[in-house]
């Protein structure tokens, strides 16, 4: 998503006062560095519209011309809609590195993300005030942050939505299964269980917001769901006596949906569950999270007939209809924000289910859905633990730490049989056998191949 050309000469506008502002309010009497002088030509690109202050801003870049410079550039290049401006810089770029990928943006990103991150000292100030324009908010997530920061600036881009601008559901509306007559039964649902407080989610509803908040069986959580990389993640918000309040920032990484927390606006991966640009980072904090379920209305109510499920009053006005949030994205293969590589070993949006340990080892697997709709009874194991990925009628995954267990069949509804004989009955969050012996649920979740990838780049891949 991008703004209208008017939106452009807005933002442009608020960016030529307060540059102008910033710089007023300079001394002149203040010594200028080098940093200082590249800077102020960056600046001038962006606030004038004269052909002849931008001749000579570049002329600067072209004969002081620093590697560092190249990520600045496509960021004036990405926002702006002059036309004369954007030749003039491709040609610059073209000539100082010696690419020409013309005017698609996405291919000099991914030539500039092959290389080692190379921002100048001043980057932040510059990402921070730029973004700023578009919501003043976006500023304090870089700015005076360079040093602060686990992933790649440079790989940092706006999502086209302001803070929250995908509003998440906070405490959302829950209804019976009796009165959620708006569902049908092959409705994709997002199913979770804590502490025996049963909840779906709707893709449908959830689509459009991304994320909810909410206390479900005593227990303060985050359901996250990342429409670009097709994951849903519940997160415990609660980490060491400490609740954090969560929201959409509007940015990506890697075409991961970047949260925020309101208190210092810090941001957090998605994925990893943890903050990686502000003052949260290296701190120690990662979420632990917990398991979803993707299924179907009519499945997980036949399971779970107590379910309560969100209702359509949400407080916002969405067409709800199924499979309309995203229609065209999701019948493509293709990314809309692209990657620093796409792994070909699959469709990009493949479904896969994601396995981790975080808390014992940075191995992860990804196994492919559709492997596992041929094998409804899986085993293996990860940092040795042993597991077993169970997949039901409705094409669900479900994965419990199976020991010592070894597991003949299972009916794709609830019930097992082990290597001895022993009947065993599946429960979402433990398998029980008929002597009262209990393995619990390795918290697993599903994501679109790309996004997982691009996430854990030495994920072990099952398919």
């Amino acid at each position: 998503m991008k703004f209208t050309i008017s939106q452009y000469k807005f933002i442009l506008f608020l960016f030529v006062f307060l540059l102008s502002v910033l710089l007023f309010s300079q001394t002149e009497s203040k010594t200028k560095t080098t940093d200082d002088i590249e800077f102020s030509n960056f600046v001038s690109i962006v606030s004038s519209d004269n052909k002849q202050v931008h001749d000579k801003a570049l002329l600067f870049l072209t004969e002081n011309w620093k590697p560092e410079f190249e990520i600045i550039i496509l960021e004036i290049f990405y926002f702006s809609q002059d036309f004369n401006l954007n030749q003039s810089l491709l040609k610059l770029i073209k000539a100082k590195t010696g690419k020409s990928y013309t005017l698609d943006v996405n291919k000099w990103y991914e030539d500039l993300w092959s290389k080692p991150q190379r921002i100048t000292p001043y980057y932040h100030k510059f990402k921070a005030q730029l973004h700023g324009l578009i919501d003043r908010r976006f500023t304090k997530y870089f700015y005076n942050r360079q040093n602060k920061a686990e992933i790649r600036l440079d790989e940092v881009r706006w999502g086209g939505v302001i803070q929250d601008g995908i509003p998440p559901l906070r405490d959302p509306q829950m209804i019976s299964v009796n009165e959620a007559d708006y569902l049908e039964d092959n409705n994709i649902v997002f199913g979770i269980e804590i502490n025996g407080d049963y909840r779906a989610y709707p893709k449908r509803i959830l689509a459009w917001h991304e994320m909810f908040t909410d206390t479900v069986g005593g227990i303060p959580v985050a359901g996250v769901y990342c429409t670009l990389c097709g994951t849903v993640i519940l997160y415990k918000t609660e980490h060491n006596g400490k609740t954090y309040n969560l929201g959409t920032s509007g940015f990506l990484y890697r075409s991961n949906k970047l949260m925020y927390d309101k208190e210092t606006q810090s941001l957090w991966n998605t994925i990893w569950g943890k903050p990686v640009i502000g003052p949260l980072v290296n701190k120690g904090i990662e979420l632990d999270y917990l398991s979803v379920v993707t299924t179907t209305w009519g499945e997980w109510k036949s399971r779970h007939p107590e379910t309560t499920v969100l209702s359509l009053e949400t407080g916002h006005k969405r067409n709800y209809g199924e499979g309309i949030a995203y229609k065209d994205y999701f019948s493509k293969d293709d990314v809309m924000f692209n990657v620093p590589n796409l792994d070909k070993n699959l469709k990009n949006k493949q479904s896969i289910l994601a396995i981790k340990l975080p808390e014992i080892t940075e191995k992860t697997i990804a196994i492919s859905t559709d492997f596992l709709n041929k094998n409804t009874l899986y085993k293996n194991k990860l940092a040795e633990q042993n597991f077993v990925v169970l997949t039901d009628a409705s094409g669900a995954n479900r994965v419990y730490y199976s020991k010592d267990v070894e597991f003949a069949s299972y009916d794709k509804k609830s019930s097992l049989v082990d290597k001895a004989g022993i009947s065993w009955t599946l429960d979402e969050n433990t398998l029980t056998s008929e002597s009262g012996k209990t393995l619990k649920r390795l918290h697993s979740f599903n994501a679109f191949w790309f996004g997982w990838k691009a996430a854990h780049p030495n994920t072990k891949l099952i398919k």
